[in-house]
C-alpha cells in the first residue's frame, strides 16, 4: 500500500482527496496536515511514503514544507497539488525538491495515477507551466548553452549505461520502469540511481531529469 499524508488548508480539499486516493485498492491516506507545521509533525509520526501538499497555505507553505520534509531521515517523496499554474512556483517546487507538479482541476485518474508514479520514484510536471518550461529547456540553441560547463562535463563523463539512465529519468519513468526496459531489478536500478545522482551532483531525481532535459538527451534518445 503507498501510504499518503494529505496537506491543505481546506478540509473540503482534503476529504475530497481522502476519499478519491481511499477509493483505490493500493493507496490509503494515513494522515491530513492543515499547513506544512502540521505535515512535518505528522510525517515523523506516520512515516508516510508520499506526501501530497497544497503550495499556499497559513503557517508554513508548501515550499518550505518541502524542503524540511526532504530533510528528513527516510523522507517521504513530494507531490504538489495547487491551482497555481505559474512557472515560479513550478521552479520552486522543483528546487525545493518536489517529484511531481499537479494541478487541482486534474482529472480524478490523473491524481491516482500521479501519486502511484511519484511513490514509485517517478516525475510528475502536468501543467501548463511545467510543460512550457520544459519546452524552453528544449529549445535552446545548442546542448552545451543549456547548462553550465561543469555539468556539461559531469553529462559527457557518464557512461553509456548512465546515459541512458538520465535519459528515462528526463522521461519521468520510474525505477520499475527503467528495470523493465533495461533488463535489470528494481533494487539494482535504484543503486544505479543513486550514484548517478552523485555523480551528477543534483539533490534528487526530478533535478536529474530536468538536467536531461538541458542536456539535450532525450532529443539525442
Amino acid at each position: 500500500m503507498i501510504r499518503v499524508l494529505v496537506t491543505d488548508d481546506e478540509p473540503l480539499v482534503r476529504f475530497g482527496l481522502r476519499m478519491l486516493l481511499d477509493a483505490t485498492d493500493d493507496i490509503v491516506v494515513v494522515g491530513e496536515a492543515c499547513d506544512g507545521t502540521a505535515a512535518l509533525t505528522l510525517t515523523r509520526e506516520l512515516a508516510p511514503d508520499l506526501v501530497l501538499t497544497d503550495l499556499r497555505m497559513p503557517g508554513m507553505d508548501g515550499i518550505t514544507a518541502t524542503k524540511l520534509l526532504l530533510a528528513l531521515p527516510n523522507p517521504p517523496a513530494v507531490l504538489v497539488l495547487t491551482t497555481f499554474d505559474t512557472e515560479e512556483g513550478v521552479v520552486e517546487a522543483l528546487q525545493a525538491g518536489a517529484a511531481g507538479y499537479l494541478l487541482k482541476d486534474a482529472p480524478p485518474e490523473q491524481v491516482v495515477g500521479a501519486v502511484r508514479l511519484v511513490a514509485s520514484g517517478g516525475t510528475v510536471l502536468a501543467s501548463a507551466s511545467a510543460a512550457r518550461l520544459l519546452e524552453a529547456s528544449r529549445a535552446r540553441d545548442t546542448a552545451e548553452s543549456r547548462i553550465p560547463l561543469e555539468q556539461r562535463r559531469r553529462v559527457d563523463a557518464l557512461d553509456d549505461q548512465q546515459r541512458e539512465i538520465l535519459c528515462h529519468l528526463g522521461s519521468g519513468m520510474s525505477n520499475a520502469e527503467i528495470a523493465r526496459r533495461m533488463y535489470l531489478t528494481e533494487g539494482t536500478v535504484k543503486a544505479y540511481v543513486s550514484r548517478l545522482l552523485a555523480t551528477l551532483k543534483v539533490d534528487n531525481r526530478t533535478q536529474a531529469a530536468i538536467l536531461a532535459h538541458r542536456a539535450g538527451l532525450l532529443e539525442e534518445g
